[in-house]
């Protein structure tokens, strides 16, 4: 496991603020009070948060066979259901949702090999994450990743209420290879999964998912 990048500076001002918090309050309460212990125990648990936010576990690629979609993210999946994709496929799509609590990996993970098709960056609103009307309302990053056999699959990246900030290191035209990053959500945040229509969804409402390793769903080959 390491510190994810986008995470030092973040990091550094929290170091910064925790340290002139506690040197301002020893400087007007010098007598060591019980509130002092609150305190401290509160900045511990804000910089532990931090560190652990920016984490990036060192996970093996969990694929059996070719055909597999894995979570690009960790979370929970919070929506199943076929839907009108308007931006890219403008057709019926299987919408697979996850939602990434603050407490979560939030590293995004290519789900199946390929090529990158298409990226576009939408800003938008802040809406909890879990709302219906965050896939198309609120600040998103799209990325559609083509197969070998043609088969493509939309990742949209969906900043929640606590979220400020996507990053997505995608461009189209890259190699997407499963494993390998695509970027990052800063704070709370979901990833929504637009598959075809006659996809095989291995998940369920309410189930927790492990990027890398569960299998979100499987593809039917077009040339099978």
């Amino acid at each position: 496991m390491h510190i994810h990048r986008e995470g030092y500076k973040i990091i550094f001002i929290t170091l910064l603020i925790i340290g002139l918090i506690v040197s301002v309050i020893n400087v007007f309460a010098t007598q060591q009070q019980w509130y002092h212990y609150i305190l401290y125990a509160a900045l511990l648990g804000w910089m532990s948060w931090t560190f652990a936010f920016f984490r990036v576990p060192h996970r093996k690629v969990n694929i059996t066979d070719i055909n597999q979609v894995i979570a690009a993210a960790d979370g929970t999946v919070v929506a199943i259901e076929e839907v009108d994709e308007p931006e890219y496929f403008k057709e019926k799509r299987i919408q697979v949702s996850v939602f990434m609590s603050p407490f979560n990996v939030h590293v995004n993970w290519y789900p199946i090999a390929g090529e990158v098709s298409y990226t576009k960056y939408h800003p938008g609103k802040f809406l909890v994450a879990y709302h219906p009307k965050s896939s198309t309302e609120n600040e998103r990053n799209t990325v559609v990743v083509r197969a070998e056999d043609g088969q493509e699959v939309l990742m949209r990246q969906i900043a929640g209420m606590m979220a400020r900030r996507i990053i997505s290191y995608a461009a189209k035209g890259d190699d997407a290879v499963p494993g390998k990053e695509f970027g990052i959500i800063r704070f709370g945040s979901r990833v929504d999964f637009l598959l075809p229509a006659d996809a095989t969804v291995h998940v369920k409402i309410g189930q927790k998912v492990r990027a890398l390793k569960t299998s979100i769903a499987s593809l039917k080959r077009l040339n099978a």
